[in-house]
């Protein structure tokens, strides 16, 4: 299951389920027996959500199983909606852990290879906390588009009231970008995530 992503930082696993109300103990980077009582609660909880909304191909399934269990639900509602619009769109980022976030922002800097993909470091990402993910659209022979008027199309289709889309942000346009909305800012985010705390400001909630 896509939480053996997260087996070289236990602790940013313990946040994830502590945020969702399943792990209970300290936050000490350990994987004990109430780590894994609750990731196997998660991995029950994800299934329930699958069975309720579809299973799609493994990278988007890989990528979705990341997400905190609100985000799963609403990106696989997403992605239904795309595919029945016959877009073939699969999501291939979801979370990420700091560690991750970090070795991403390095890239392109710093005298490292490759084109400078994000300007986030490590707990600046709404991807760190477990609400975001991309997506990346396919012709039928399976060749990626990397831009155009596709991901326009799909955001119009698969967006709802609880889900925003990079590309309306103002900064940096983000078009294969999407997050669960929340009405608090990163700051506040960050905060809540890294003490184990549930996530506040859903669409959804008061």
């Amino acid at each position: 299951m896509s939480l053996s992503l997260f087996a070289d930082d236990v602790l940013f696993l313990q946040r994830l389920l502590r945020a969702e109300g399943l792990y209970l103990d300290d936050l000490d980077g350990d994987w004990g027996p109430n780590t894994e009582k609750a990731v196997m609660e998660f991995e029950e909880r994800s299934n329930q959500i699958i069975n309720e909304t579809g299973k799609f191909d493994s990278r988007s399934e890989r990528n979705i199983q990341t997400l905190s269990l609100k985000a799963q639900r609403e990106a696989r509602l997403f992605l239904g909606r795309l595919t029945e619009a016959g877009i073939n769109a699969r999501i291939i980022s979801g979370t990420r852990t700091y560690a991750e976030q970090n070795k991403l922002f390095r890239q392109g800097r710093f005298g490292n290879p490759g084109n400078i993909v994000t300007n986030a470091r490590g707990g600046f990402s709404n991807h760190n906390f477990c609400i975001a993910w991309d997506i990346g659209i396919f012709t039928e022979q399976g060749g990626y588009l990397s831009d155009g008027p596709q991901y326009d199309k799909a955001a119009r289709i698969g967006i709802s009231e609880r889900i925003e889309w990079g590309g309306n942000w103002k900064k940096i346009v983000d078009k294969p970008h999407y997050q669960v909305k929340l009405n608090i800012a990163i700051s506040e985010l960050r905060n809540l995530f890294e003490n184990g705390r549930p996530i506040a400001g859903f669409k959804d909630e008061s």
